[in-house]
C-alpha cells in the first residue's frame, strides 16, 4: 500500500466499516503519522466525501452524511451479501420499479474481482432457479415508497392520488399506519377519512402523494402486517387455497388486492387468509368461474351451504297481494 491513493481508499474503507475511528488507529493501520491522516481526510472531503473530525478523549474520524453516497468498498463476504440480497429481492418482487435493481447489480458486478465474479454469477442463477420470479404487475416508484415510509414514521397525514385498475383516478386523505410487503406487492394501510374506516391500497396503484401539515396518532396495538394479511381479527383465521379455472387478469379484477395469485398450468392458484369461511364462500361464488378447493376441507361445507341458500332464494315467489311499490 505504498501509493498515497491506495492509503486514501483504505482509509475510506475503514471509515465505512466503523461509526468512528481514532486518528491513532488510522495511522497505525495505514502505516503513516496522524498528520498524514488529517491530510487524507481533507483529500476525501475535497472528493465530495465529507469526513468529520472530533477532538478530545472520544475524538476521531467518521463519515459525515453528505449530499451523495460515497463509493462503496466491499469485502468478498459483503459483495456476496449485496448480490444475493438484491437478486433474491428482485425475484420476490420486493424491489421498486425497474431499472434500479438491475443497475445496482450491474455496478456491483463491474467492481468485483475476476475470481469472485463467476462464483456470484452461479449464486444468482441458483436463486433465480429456486424462487418463482415475480414479474407480474407494476412495482412502486422509489420516491413514492420513501415518501410514504417517511409519512408513516413521522405520523403525517397524506393525500393520495390513486388509480384503481381500469378505473379513473380518485383522491383520498389517509392517516398512514404502515407499509407492508405481502404476497409479492407493497401495500399502504391506514385510516381513510373519505370512507371513515381502515383501508388498504396497493402502493403500485398510487399515482401521487402529498404530505399535509396534519399529524395523527395510530390506534394502540395496531398491527399493519396482521391487518393486511387478515390475521389481526383476534380469533382463528383460515388459510385458503383454491385453484381457479380462469386467467390471471380476470382473477385480479374480481379478487381483493391482498389475495395472492399465481399462474399455473392448471389455472390460477389463489391463496388468502380469511376470518370467516362464509366470506370466502361468497367471494368464490361471485367469481362466476369453476374452481377446485384445495384447503381447508371446511370450505367445501361453507360453499355447499352458500349454494343451498342461493337455491332457496331462487325458489322464492313474490307475494301476489303486494305490489312492487308496497314492497
Amino acid at each position: 500500500m505504498a501509493h498515497p491513493a491506495s492509503r486514501v481508499l483504505a482509509m475510506l474503507e475503514l471509515l465505512q466499516n466503523r461509526d468512528r475511528v481514532t486518528g491513532a488507529e488510522l495511522a497505525g493501520r495505514l502505516g503513516v503519522d496522524e498528520r498524514t491522516v488529517r491530510r487524507y481526510a481533507t483529500t476525501l472531503t475535497r472528493l465530495g466525501i465529507p469526513v468529520a473530525a472530533t477532538r478530545g478523549r472520544y475524538g476521531g474520524y467518521r463519515l459525515d452524511p453528505g449530499s451523495r453516497i460515497p463509493p462503496l468498498l466491499l469485502t468478498d463476504n459483503e459483495a456476496v451479501a449485496v448480490v444475493v440480497g438484491l437478486a433474491a429481492a428482485d425475484q420476490l418482487g420486493l424491489t421498486t420499479e425497474a431499472p434500479a435493481t438491475a443497475v445496482a447489480l450491474a455496478k456491483v458486478h463491474r467492481l468485483l474481482p475476476r475470481r469472485l465474479a463467476p462464483v456470484l454469477a452461479m449464486v444468482e442463477e441458483a436463486v433465480g432457479f429456486a424462487l418463482r420470479p415475480r414479474t407480474d404487475g407494476p412495482r412502486p416508484a422509489p420516491p413514492t415508497l420513501t415518501l410514504l415510509g417517511g409519512a408513516v414514521r413521522d405520523r403525517r397525514r397524506v393525500v393520495l392520488r390513486y388509480r384503481p385498475r381500469d378505473e379513473p383516478e380518485s383522491v383520498c386523505e389517509l392517516d398512514p399506519y404502515g407499509l407492508v410487503y405481502y404476497a409479492g406487492a407493497w401495500y399502504l394501510t391506514g385510516h381513510d377519512h373519505r370512507r371513515g374506516e381502515l383501508a388498504t391500497y396497493p402502493v403500485a396503484a398510487i399515482a401521487g402523494v402529498d404530505l399535509t401539515g396534519d399529524r395523527f396518532a395510530p390506534p394502540e396495538d395496531f398491527d399493519p402486517v396482521a391487518h393486511v394479511t387478515g390475521t389481526g381479527t383476534g380469533g382463528r383465521t383460515w388459510e385458503v387455497e383454491v385453484l381457479l379455472e380462469t386467467d390471471l387478469a380476470q382473477a385480479r379484477q374480481r379478487l381483493p388486492a391482498t389475495a395472492q395469485l399465481t399462474q399455473t398450468a392448471e389455472g390460477v392458484l389463489l391463496r388468502m387468509r380469511v376470518a370467516r369461511l362464509e366470506e370466502a364462500a361468497a367471494l368464490l361464488a361471485g367469481l362466476g368461474r369453476p374452481f377446485t378447493i384445495l384447503t381447508p376441507d371446511q370450505l367445501r361445507e361453507a360453499v355447499a351451504a352458500h349454494a343451498a341458500d342461493l337455491a332457496s332464494f331462487a325458489h322464492r315467489r313474490p307475494d301476489r297481494g303486494r305490489t312492487t311499490a308496497d314492497r
